[in-house]
């Protein structure tokens, strides 16, 4: 699945009545306590750079990212380079992080609890890889905690809910119709102001969350490994129960991403984490509405704020996602990418999108993460890799990612070298067509 990691709503000591029980047993943390192809490619319009963007800092001082790669090539903008980072970049591939888990002497779980924590697991990647952005760790589950559901991570499992909704009736007795994410999620972003202060403004924060059909499948079917049909027979079997839940669930994910942004998030990612399982049909009527309200809503309160989004499993609706406003769109291990990247430019021809460009959205992706296998993969295939991605989709509206999330089985040499790769074969193409 497309987590992060799992982190898992803890309340300030105000809020402890009210929070899950789940969390109360892990021990709830104190708020208080935290210090906290080519030819077309390159024939693409691309607007000219602007000036870095600023932001403010605790004394209300105004602050310029080092690097701001990542935003303006979220913004249609030229860059001399093209931007990476990596799904779950953070976390167990790293040796750093096991080392960790290890000497603080706690489990995934209780990592994830502390702000302090998350900050640190946060900034490994970014110590140790030339990486142009941060991303919050943390994971797609949060969301249903907060809403009370119980989450678990029972090992060699993933995530589980281990008592998912079973009816309609269940529904309305469990899930409340709105929450407070200051208060309900208090724990996350108080992690992402201590993560702004531990970064100083060397690259970008990328905050996110789940999308609501992603939410919805996990809560009525409790795994992605099993009962993997559960949420299309809901949606066929309970409309209006599932449109009822989807739409709680889109009120949640607004608010939430809108106080990361408050919080200091400098970019927003969207994750619909399940899209292989739901038809294309279902996405359409049920998922992509909320997707739509999401970003609609996004850029009416943070209108200078890029939008990026992966519909994994679902990459057929990125046309229809950049209709709706979003500034990147994330391109799977499935995905065309020379037909994708037409698509949307075409798309944009027809009418401007209400992207920050007015133009067509940039795309991320799809590198394979088979050739920075630890036991299958080397440097050599990395290159390649690297190379055949600017062949085909060229270097600019661009964010070079993986088609899928690091999953532990990963090479660091490898990894950097991807990284490294990434840019200096883009600053070399870039360089190449100035002149």
């Amino acid at each position: 699945m497309m987590a992060m990691a799992t982190i898992l709503f803890a309340a300030s000591t105000s809020a402890f009545s009210t929070a899950p029980p789940s969390i109360l047993a892990r021990g709830g943390f104190s708020v208080a306590r935290a210090a906290v192809s080519p030819s077309f490619a390159s024939s693409l319009p691309l607007s000219t750079p602007q000036s870095k963007p600023v932001r403010r800092g605790a004394c209300g001082l105004a602050m310029k990212l080092e690097n701001d790669l990542m935003l303006r090539a979220a913004r249609g903008e030229n860059v001399e380079r093209t931007p990476v980072w990596l799904f779950r970049q953070a976390g167990r591939h790293l040796p750093e992080y096991n080392e960790y888990k290890k000497t603080t002497g706690k489990n995934f779980l209780q990592l994830l609890d502390d702000p302090k924590d998350v900050a640190e697991c946060t900034m490994q990647p970014i110590r140790r890889y030339n990486l142009d952005a941060a991303i919050l760790f943390s994971d797609i589950l949060v969301i249903a905690e907060a809403l009370g559901i119980d989450v678990e991570m029972p090992g060699g499992k993933g995530i589980t809910v281990p008592k998912p909704l079973t009816s309609p009736e269940d529904f309305e007795a469990r899930i409340p119709k709105k929450i407070d994410v200051q208060e309900r999620l208090a724990h996350v972003l108080a992690a992402v102001k201590l993560i702004k202060v531990e970064l100083k403004d060397k690259v970008p924060l990328i905050g996110f969350s789940a999308a609501p059909w992603t939410l919805m499948y996990y809560m009525v079917g409790g795994s992605s490994k099993k009962n993997q049909e559960e949420g299309e027979r809901w949606l066929k079997e309970h409309p209006e129960a599932s449109k009822e839940l989807l739409n709680i669930l889109t009120e949640v994910v607004i608010d939430y991403m809108s106080a990361q942004v408050d919080a200091g998030a400098d970019m927003i990612q969207v994750f619909e984490a399940m899209g292989d399982f739901i038809t294309e049909e279902s996405f359409y009527k049920h998922a992509m509405p909320c997707m739509v309200k999401i970003a609609v809503e996004l850029r009416k309160r943070h209108p200078d704020t890029p939008l990026l989004v992966f519909p994994r499993g679902a990459t057929y609706s990125l046309v229809k996602l950049q209709r709706a406003g979003y500034d990147i769109v994330t391109m799977d291990l499935k995905t065309d990418r020379v037909a994708i990247r037409k698509a949307l430019h075409d798309d944009a021809e027809g009418a401007p999108p209400p992207t920050l460009s007015g133009k067509a959205s940039g795309v991320q992706g799809n590198l394979p993460i088979s050739v920075i296998n630890k036991d299958k993969g080397s440097v050599e295939d990395v290159k390649k890799a690297v190379a055949s991605l600017f062949d085909d989709i060229g270097t600019q509206n661009l964010i070079a990612n993986l088609g899928e999330g690091l999953s532990g089985q990963e090479s660091p040499e490898y990894v950097a070298a991807m990284v490294d790769a990434i840019h200096e074969q883009s600053e070399a193409l870039i360089k190449k067509t100035k002149f």
